[in-house]
């Protein structure tokens, strides 16, 4: 069970110590972190506390991440889109709404259920709920995905995200109208602290870097090409409603009147890396799916 160590800072005192900790790492939610407390996960100062207890200063947080528990995911035969695949890697255009890989109550219908169905040798690496899975797109984002098929490609596709050599391009429409051709948002991202249920530009967030250019002007939209630098959840979406340009449809961080098609208006379009064995560089492009095509007609045609 692998531990981590926390001192209360000046800013920290006084909060509740289930906030405290689920800004320590952005991949605590807030519910599981009051279930490790309940559970006598955390400790302060060598005793358990309750989850409403107040942050002192210099207190002495011992946090012991329990074990994940690994549930049974089995294969469903899906018709995937692959646009490659060989014997170290797959790469898959993922349609809106599917979910990447399961989580506890959604172990079914997800990317992952159809890779495992479609390929019986993945990367390892990330345990059983998201075998071969080296990046991920929200579930309302469509596009591109390059999922490893043993562990060395495993290794060599994260080692390549984090050196910033990956292409990843996106295609988006947001709210408004860009004023300027070509920009970059760099503002770090972590999670919102009045919402834990939301990513926003906080000044202790991780690095993170978008840059954009404008495709087409339209009657208030702009269409869109982002690049990530960085790879942090929400990031597009976070970063173009930091500077008042949010993505159009998108329920979690658009405005509250926005255009009803099911999620973001965002698409992975563009994909590119290295070949984990051969060091080729390979990249691919997926065309905007048919309902954002029509989306864009219809804003283009004042329908």
């Amino acid at each position: 069970m692998e531990k981590k160590e926390h001192i209360i800072q000046s800013e920290q005192v006084s909060e509740r110590i289930d906030k405290i900790i689920s800004t320590i790492n952005n991949d605590w939610s807030r519910t599981q972190v009051q279930q490790w407390i309940k559970d006598g996960h955390v400790l302060v100062n060598g005793k358990s506390v309750k989850t409403k207890y107040k942050g002192i200063l210099n207190d002495i947080v011992t946090i012991e991440i329990p074990e994940l528990t690994e549930l049974d995911v089995l294969p469903e035969e899906m018709n995937l889109d692959v646009y490659y695949e060989d014997s170290d890697v797959i790469v898959v255009n993922k349609p809106k709404g599917m979910v990447v890989h399961p989580a506890p109550g959604h172990v079914t219908g997800t990317l992952v259920n159809g890779l495992m169905a479609h390929c019986k040798d993945l990367s390892g690496i990330n345990g059983v709920m998201r075998p071969g899975i080296v990046h991920r797109i929200d579930k309302d984002t469509s596009g591109l995905l390059m999922v490893a098929k043993n562990d060395a490609a495993h290794e060599s596709l994260v080692n390549q995200l984090v050196a910033k050599t990956v292409t990843r391009k996106y295609k988006a429409l947001v709210h408004g109208s860009i004023p300027h051709d070509y920009g970059t948002v760099d503002a770090p991202i972590g999670r919102d602290t009045k919402d834990r249920q939301k990513m926003a530009v906080v000044d202790r967030g991780k690095h993170a870097v978008t840059h954009f250019h404008v495709i087409e002007r339209m009657e208030d939209f702009s269409f869109i090409e982002c690049q990530l630098e960085t790879g942090r959840t929400h990031q597009i979406r976070v970063h173009m409603k930091y500077i008042g340009f949010p993505l159009a449809g998108d329920p979690k961080y658009g405005p509250k009147k926005t255009l009803d098609i099911g999620g973001q208006a965002l698409h992975a379009g563009i994909l590119g890396f290295n070949h984990p064995r051969t060091g080729e560089y390979i990249e691919f492009e997926a065309p905007l799916p048919s309902d954002f095509e029509e989306l864009i007609d219809n804003i283009r045609n004042n329908r």
